[in-house]
């Protein structure tokens, strides 16, 4: 019998709604909008059943509603870098990928624009 060993290991929230002050046009200036927030971030785990042993899902969600809190920002790119960098911060995770949807952005022509970054470790 072979031993078992984990490939991959990924822990993820998708769909974060949040309210930010972001953009860099007259309308946007002074205003909220929503963004929509995915995050996926490489976290060895194993078999553990114990949560300190992994990435809780709401230091996620909690990240991006204190980035949203803090004020005005000029680009998604922005807040999905400060983001990424956030969840780097906790040494378990080696690599995070950073969605973030704009929904109003084109509308009523598109149902969102936004972009996705990807930091990891060197």
């Amino acid at each position: 019998m072979s031993e078992t060993v984990v490939i991959a290991s990924k822990v993820f929230v998708t769909g974060v709604q949040v309210q930010a002050q972001i953009g860099v046009y007259r309308h946007e200036i002074g205003r909220v909008q929503p963004l929509v927030v995915d995050v996926e971030l490489d976290v060895p785990t194993d078999a553990s059943d114990r949560l300190t042993d992994t990435v809780n899902y709401e230091t996620i969600l909690q990240a991006a509603q204190e980035l949203a809190a803090q004020g005005h920002v000029d680009l998604v790119e922005t807040f999905a870098h400060r983001l990424a960098k956030r969840c780097l911060a906790d040494p378990r995770v080696s690599r995070a990928r950073v969605r973030i949807e704009k929904p109003l952005a084109l509308a009523p022509h598109a149902v969102g624009a936004g972009v996705e970054v990807v930091l990891g470790r060197r």
